[in-house]
């Protein structure tokens, strides 16, 4: 029975540097939902996964691509319950951190038939190349709304 328990201890402490390792570097967020709420829920995670450590990166495409936009529709920037926020408002502050990559698909603004400048600071135009890598990283993770 002792020789159960030390081998039982014994594995335990190969766990905690696996599950270290296992933390993810970057959180890679696909979002494509055209819904406020979800959008908005989505940037509340990736906000959550960089104030725990993880650099957010954010893949805007199809409807959710709006809230990049200077110019974005009224349902990317009014006010959801229960704290006020609006997707866009807090799009805005995740694209003002230094270790934060927010883009649109590749795409988006040719779908739109509109030009980079057309989207807000901090937001560029995806490259499939790199996003595909980001995705694939070993060191990421991938939510996807």
């Amino acid at each position: 029975m002792k020789s159960l328990v030390l081998a039982a201890c014994a594995s335990m402490a190969l766990i905690g540097p696996a599950l270290a390792q296992d933390t993810p570097e970057t959180l890679v967020t696909i979002l494509t939902a055209p819904e406020p709420q979800t959008q908005l829920m989505a940037m509340v995670l990736a906000m959550q996964a960089a104030q725990q450590g993880a650099a957010p990166h954010i893949l805007l495409c199809g409807p959710a691509g709006d809230i990049a936009l200077k110019d974005a529709p009224e349902s990317a920037t009014a006010p959801q319950p229960p704290r006020d926020m609006s997707p866009k408002g807090l799009l805005s502050k995740i694209a003002g951190m230094p270790n934060a990559k927010v883009e649109v698909c590749a795409i988006y603004l040719p779908g739109k038939r509109a030009q980079a400048d057309a989207l807000m600071d901090g937001v560029t135009v995806a490259q499939p190349p790199a996003m595909a890598a980001a995705m694939i990283a070993p060191n990421a993770r991938i939510a996807s709304y």
